[in-house]
């Protein structure tokens, strides 16, 4: 008799902060700690990145990881990835100056492979990322609009 293991394709994801002023959040996630903070000119003490910040960075990091693993899954090496991104934030929503449906408007990511990888490959593996990433899904979904350009080290 074969026992099949399936892992869950639902899980609960958790985190915690302690929030000692108002805009330091010490937050816990599994193991991990780290804080999200203001800049001093808006009362902060700039231990951290900003929410806004926090939420753009996340992107990032869900670009990479994704990226690797839908380039594992096309048999495509890219090596490393550096990427940058630039976002177009409508800050009147976080002034309270009024409610803004879309406040992250646009969003430019560029994305580098460290290996040289062909063009076919490179507009392959973008389509397979943009299917998978939850988080560019999550902007999306919402609006934002999403360009990225994927190069390749030059060889």
């Amino acid at each position: 008799m074969t026992l099949t293991i399936r892992p869950k394709t639902t899980v609960k994801l958790r985190a915690a902060a302690h929030c000692p002023s108002h805009s330091l959040a010490e937050v816990s996630i599994r193991d991990l700690s780290f804080v999200i903070d203001e800049p001093t000119e808006r009362g902060g003490t700039n231990l951290g990145p900003t929410p806004t910040d926090t939420a753009i960075a996340a992107l990032v990091g869900c670009t990479n990881v994704i990226g690797h693993k839908c380039a594992s899954k096309l048999g495509i090496n890219i090596g490393h990835l550096d990427i940058s991104t630039t976002c177009e934030f409508d800050r009147r929503g976080v002034t309270l100056e009024e409610e803004i449906d879309i406040p992250f408007s646009k969003i430019s990511l560029s994305i580098e492979t460290s290996e040289a990888v062909s063009t076919d490959d490179l507009e392959k593996l973008a389509t397979e990322v943009a299917k998978f990433c939850p988080l560019s899904k999550l902007f999306r979904q919402a609006g934002t609009v999403i360009t990225e350009e994927w190069t390749t080290k030059q060889s």
